[in-house]
């Protein structure tokens, strides 16, 4: 969910070449489940022993 330098990977906006726009509709990271939606991210589940004040500090795009 972070770099080993604490900062986001997570994040509002793709810095990086695409190969595809679009095409992710699920992130699964160390910290828990987010679903890809229209107008930000979805928890849909938390990793044991994670808060979600945890994981909506750790990430940089939406969650709503």
């Amino acid at each position: 969910h972070t770099s080993k330098h604490g900062e986001s990977k997570v994040l509002r906006e793709c810095t990086l070449p695409l190969t595809g726009k679009g095409v992710v509709d699920r992130i699964i990271t160390n910290l828990g489940v987010l679903d890809v939606g229209h107008k930000g991210l979805h928890l849909v589940e938390l990793a044991d022993g994670v808060t979600e004040a945890e994981l909506r500090a750790a990430t940089e795009a939406t969650i709503v």
